[in-house]
């Protein structure tokens, strides 16, 4: 039992580690500087979005979700049983599901320096230090090259399509593919990065730019805290184990 619970903490932790890498930043390090200069003047939202990533031009994985996003925080929801790809093991799915931890809330604080995953199927929640070494930077220290490719639709929205290079202080280069609607403010409605192989595709649907209720970045009212989400898979199968005994 001991080995099945590790082992569904290795699923968890790579699942949303591998979202949170799509979105800019390693595992466990939120959403990045980098990434939200790609939003330009919109800064507060909430969309549909689906995310795929892969490499040598074959996706491997492909996760619908829901995102909200206020400034440099963020909330990302997934069900971990509506995402497709050859990384994706249907037993592991199922044994995820089992154990009530098929949905997953991520919510990234850097003004908190926190991070919070919550499994609403458990009433539960984890926490995890944020160490964002540019969450504390003005915005002079990032520069922001744009150069226009061209003129496409996307879901049918006009756009235009740039590619945007984003350097930081340290002199380190996040380019990107954007397609700005022009009808949404140039709200990037679809975003692709590449690096050393590996590619990712960011698409937004039903892009709403209103500021999301500051509730939605902080975990709910009464779900049980947790220190890691070892410490909380652990004790869900002593729970089940006991109950099991009962």
């Amino acid at each position: 039992m001991k080995k099945l619970a590790l082992a569904l903490v290795a699923i968890t932790l790579a699942f949303t580690g591998s979202v949170q890498a799509q979105m800019g930043r390693m595992p466990g390090q939120g959403y990045s500087r980098a990434m939200l200069k790609l939003f330009g003047e919109n800064p507060t939202f909430t969309a549909d979005v689906e995310i795929q990533s892969g490499n040598a031009g074959q996706t491997q994985m492909n996760i619908p979700g829901k995102m909200a996003v206020d400034n440099t925080k963020l909330r990302l929801e997934m069900d971990l049983t509506s995402a497709r790809g050859s990384q994706m093991n249907p037993e592991s799915v199922n044994q995820m599901k089992a154990m009530g931890m098929d949905k997953t809330i991520t919510i990234s604080r850097p003004d908190l320096k926190l991070n919070y995953i919550v499994f609403p199927g458990l009433n539960a929640y984890t926490t995890s230090a944020a160490q964002d070494q540019d969450a504390n930077k003005p915005d002079s220290a990032f520069k922001i090259e744009t150069t226009e490719l061209g003129q496409e639709t996307i879901d049918g929205h006009p756009c235009t399509k740039n590619k945007v290079v984003v350097t930081d202080d340290q002199g380190q280069p996040h380019e990107s593919t954007v397609w700005n609607a022009t009808d949404l403010k140039k709200f990037p409605v679809k975003i692709v990065t590449s690096d050393r192989g590996n590619s990712a595709t960011i698409i937004f649907k039903n892009v709403k730019t209103a500021k999301p209720d500051a509730a939605l970045f902080n975990p709910p009212t009464g779900y049980t805290k947790y220190n890691s989400t070892q410490e909380l898979m652990m004790d869900q199968m002593q729970k089940r184990m006991n109950n099991g005994q009962n």
